[in-house]
């Protein structure tokens, strides 16, 4: 009986998966906004890096490849003005700081503004350690479609836009500025959690048959999200997930001015993060426009920002 004992123990044993190895992360914070009569640098970066970013990475079973970095400005790109321009410019300071620790085993978080910061981010993601050029993918998850031009746009914002700028849909300018010489093709882009258009952006939505994922996806981790994500991952050779916070249910966003009903929680976002991030084309997590300081004065918005990167350490870890 003994002997019997022992050998069903240590076929146990065999079969048991080995531990994860340690997840090495690179984490950018990029602080430009772009938004015109407010301060050009946003505080929502430093804001999730002061909950002790570092240790939590630890903790979580990470590694920073180096100490997190700070975009700004050179001394001459200083000099320049105009709101969007400079934002360009630190999208390309953005884009060289990404490039830097390019490694299909390294994850690439961006702890951006607003999503305007997508932008650096894909222009970094272009390029492969040895400079060779990549297909990118972009996750776009956000209440909005951010894929309005200025001929559809009702506010008029910059961050109502990124997407279309990217896509190579308007403002060429900034887009090349940012480092981003080429629009990605509308099949490489996947939108997540979308319940909040204009009417123009909606009707631009259906002449370009997006392709989506639901909330109703994301809370249940449905066979359609895995789908989708397979069928990016097998157009594209790298995957940037991107997240505007706004996405998720308003009690976890109180602070935010564009907050949206019925968004999930962020530990269910976090679990489509840990599917998604299973996948080794998805290489880099953007996080933007969390609610900062006064505007998250019980912490609410930082927790599930970091819920959120944990997801995808823990998806990492997964492969």
């Amino acid at each position: 009986m003994k002997r019997l004992f022992f050998a069903v123990l240590a076929g146990l044993i065999v079969a048991a998966p080995a531990l994860a190895d340690t997840v090495k992360l690179d984490v950018i914070k990029q602080p430009y906004s772009g938004s015109r009569n407010v301060p050009e640098l946003s505080i929502n970066p430093d804001y999730i890096h002061a909950a002790g970013l570092e240790r939590l990475i630890s903790g979580w079973g990470g590694e920073l490849v180096r100490p997190v970095q700070d975009i700004r400005l050179t001394a001459e790109q200083d000099r320049q003005y105009g709101e969007w321009n400079r934002l360009a410019l630190a999208n390309a300071n953005f884009a060289e700081r990404v490039r830097e620790t390019r490694a299909d085993d390294v994850l690439t978080v961006g702890l951006e503004a607003n999503c305007n910061g997508l932008l650096g981010m894909l222009a970094g993601l272009k390029y492969d350690g040895n400079g060779n050029e990549q297909r990118v993918g972009l996750v776009f998850i956000d209440a909005h479609g951010d894929f309005n031009i200025p001929e559809t746009t009702l506010s008029g914002m910059l961050g109502g836009m990124p997407v279309a700028i990217a896509a190579g849909h308007a403002l060429h300018n900034v887009r090349r500025t940012s480092g981003l010489t080429d629009g990605l093709p509308m099949e490489h882009i996947l939108w997540g959690g979308v319940r909040d258009l204009d009417p123009l952006e909606a009707d631009r939505f259906r002449e370009y048959e997006v392709a989506q994922f639901s909330v109703d996806d994301v809370r249940k981790l449905s066979s359609a999200l895995r789908q989708r994500m397979d069928e990016l991952a097998a157009r594209v050779d790298v995957i940037y997930v991107h997240i505007d916070m706004d996405v998720l249910d308003p009690d976890e966003v109180p602070g935010h001015g564009l907050r949206v009903a019925d968004g999930p929680t962020s530990k269910e976002l976090a679990g489509a993060m840990t599917l998604m991030f299973e996948n080794p084309k998805s290489v880099a997590l953007g996080i933007a426009s969390t609610p900062a300081g006064p505007l998250d004065p019980h912490g609410v918005s930082r927790q599930a920002a970091l819920n959120l990167i944990e997801g995808a350490i823990k998806g990492v870890q997964a492969r």
